[in-house]
């Protein structure tokens, strides 16, 4: 704490209608980023110089309108408002006009899949494809690239979301993040992409299709499922594969594009994402059982697993 500021650390806080209506972001005095809660009681850690009322140790309640006792304000028996302050307290700040505020990481063992699965999966609906509200999508592969890029299209304004996997254990999962339905090519004779396209719903193809899966022969049907639309490939072939179609589908305005982790500037836009991770760890595990890990994996039994080191 700086000159005349006490730092508290909180024991409770009551939740009072004035938080709700800070996180709406209707509040034009609720600047992010915020610690929320100010109905509250705690402990003083440390103080300030020229603080001569608080001592560490003292417990004590928190209030959002302050009394120094000696300006004009206070000093008037008719009025409970101090201004001294409130230049910088509507805007979130302190005094200084500097932030306390002190940024950690969400708990260690779930952001490490910022670093890679979620971020490439949400970004390419909004950094790529620029999918608009109202859009129709396809997802091929449903682990959790393929989520990341169904909760994506969701935030984006999709009005319909195809999942597509041969695991149907996944589908209940896709749909919580977004997706309005699921199918498996191995329930159709035919080739997904002639499915997609023959689908009532779809009109003759998707807007937009996302192929999550690795596999050079699931990249055409991306492709070919489309409605002369754009085909984001996310996932990455092996070494020495190479994709086709039929020259017709470029000529019809059918376009492929690819991405890398999502489209994100990595320490820019990393911090700023708002985004579910909880629904994608599936299993947690200790270091000496990571060859579970891979096994999870292998299996589809898992969509992300955490080994703790």
């Amino acid at each position: 704490p700086k000159a005349h500021e006490v730092r508290i650390k909180i024991v409770a806080t009551v939740v009072c209608h004035t938080d709700t209506y800070i996180l709406s972001r209707a509040d034009p005095e609720g600047c992010f980023p915020v610690i929320s809660g100010h109905e509250g009681a705690g402990i003083v850690q440390s103080v300030g110089e020229g603080v001569t009322k608080l001592k560490a140790g003292d417990t004590v309640i928190s209030l959002y309108i302050p009394q120094c006792g000696e300006c004009k304000f206070c000093l008037k028996p008719k009025t409970n408002l101090f201004q001294k302050i409130r230049v910088t307290q509507g805007k979130g700040l302190m005094p200084d006009g500097a932030s306390r505020f002190t940024y950690l990481l969400a708990p260690l063992d779930k952001v490490g899949i910022l670093g890679c699965g979620i971020s490439t999966g949400y970004g390419p609906a909004a950094n790529t494809a620029t999918v608009e509200p109202g859009s129709v999508c396809a997802v091929f592969g449903l682990g959790g690239v393929g989520l990341g890029v169904t909760m994506g299209c969701k935030v984006t304004g999709a009005s319909q979301i195809i999942g597509v996997d041969i695991n149907k254990d996944k589908f209940a999962r896709t749909k919580e993040l977004g997706a309005t339905e699921c199918i498996s090519p191995q329930d159709f004779s035919k080739p997904t992409q002639a499915v997609l396209v023959e689908m009532m719903s779809t009109d003759g193809g998707v807007d937009y299709s996302f192929e999550c899966t690795r596999n050079v022969k699931i990249i055409r049907a991306a492709l070919e499922a489309c409605h002369q639309g754009i085909s984001v490939v996310v996932g990455v072939a092996a070494s020495g594969e190479e994709i086709a179609t039929h020259p017709f589908q470029l000529a019809t305005g059918h376009r492929w594009k690819g991405i890398a982790f999502g489209g994100w500037k990595s320490i820019e836009s990393v911090p700023k994402l708002e985004i579910k991770a909880d629904e994608f760890m599936t299993h947690n595990l200790s270091f000496d059982e990571i060859n579970k890990a891979f096994e999870l994996m292998h299996s589809g039994k898992s969509i992300q697993t955490v080994v703790k080191i």
